[in-house]
């Protein structure tokens, strides 16, 4: 619908002040890169990245100028005089976000142009496309199944659930503040913890009551006054050994070693899984029993309908002070 190829069904599209509804896909100033890399075999790099401002009819002095100002940014000076097929995958990737970057779009638009480059690559041109963003700020839509490319890279993210939105926010936040069950396991790696538990008021107050622990809430914690909810708590926010509110055995199953820490795969006593990272962990083998804690700030509480009923850090006081959010979209 931003480039002009679907018709909305409702609503309008606008760039800027611009309504672009009604307007067909040749008079929007749209560049597009796609996942599979579309370069002319006959053409050198500088004609490929020149191609789009030769058919507008850019004099040739400017359009060197632009193209050589992209291959700077994107470092493939080197590569402009040679053909496509004397580069590697990310370096023709580099010349496709080049010819897109060069037309000075409105709006550019990119559909997972790195999920056919390995990791290294990946990483390399991540830095590489933001630098390209900084330079000539452009307004970039990015679409991924890779969250770390939509964390790394986004001043927003609009997270998508069988088509509808599931919450829109700034990357930190939506890491911070997920407003559903089902943001909170998808941002992050590993996924975040998902526990069920038991609500038990009594004299003493409300306890949320899970396999091995239970937890005592502050009063004025909006819950169930009985019935159940679900407890979550992101594996890098757990404590090896020490003294949290809420403590916990992990029966260890896998550990993955990732240099700087660990990653222990486990279950919890009701065979729940259980993930935690810690980089007090390299002595852990499987077989091994491990005990964690948290605190209340750190977790978060879903209501049976898997909103988000208690943000952690409300209660750590941070609440007020985060950035501002545009989503709030529960599902």
């Amino acid at each position: 619908m931003l480039a002009g190829l679907e018709t909305p069904t409702s609503g309008a599209v606008s760039f800027g002040d611009e309504d672009v509804t009604d307007l067909p896909p040749q008079e929007r100033n749209v560049s597009m890169v796609f996942q599979s890399i579309a370069l002319y075999p006959h053409m050198s790099v500088r004609e490929n990245i020149g191609y789009g401002l030769k058919i507008h009819g850019v004099p040739k002095a400017e359009r060197d100028e632009r193209i050589d100002e992209a291959a700077a940014v994107l470092q493939i000076e080197a590569q402009l005089e040679k053909m496509p097929a004397e580069l590697s995958g990310g370096q023709q990737q580099r010349v496709a976000l080049g010819g897109a970057f060069v037309q000075d779009p409105d709006v550019l638009l990119l559909d997972e142009p790195m999920s056919d480059l390995d990791a290294k690559l990946k990483s390399d041109l991540r830095v590489e496309i933001q630098r390209l963003h900084q330079e000539l700020d452009t307004t970039v839509v990015y679409v991924t199944h890779d969250q770390t490319e939509a964390m790394t890279m986004s001043d927003q993210v609009v997270l998508l659930r069988d088509g509808e939105l599931a919450q829109v926010d700034p990357p930190k936040r939506l890491f911070d503040y997920p407003n559903s069950e089902y943001v909170a396991q998808f941002i992050g790696m590993p996924s975040t913890n998902v526990v069920d538990c038991a609500v038990e008021a009594g004299d003493g107050g409300t306890a949320l009551v899970g396999p091995g622990f239970e937890l005592s809430l502050p009063a004025g914690v909006d819950v169930p006054a009985a019935g159940r909810v679900r407890l979550g708590i992101r594996p890098q926010y757990l404590d090896v050994g020490s003294e949290g509110a809420c403590r916990l055995s992990v029966d260890v199953e896998v550990v993955e070693t990732l240099g700087t820490e660990s990653v222990v795969h486990g279950r919890l006593e009701d065979g729940t899984p259980f993930d935690v990272v810690s980089d007090a962990v390299d002595d852990a083998v499987a077989g091994d029993r491990l005990d964690v804690s948290f605190d209340l700030a750190d977790a978060f509480v879903f209501g049976e309908d898997g909103a988000t009923v208690l943000f952690g850090s409300e209660r750590a006081g941070d609440r007020s002070s985060s950035p501002a959010g545009t989503g709030g979209v529960t599902p």
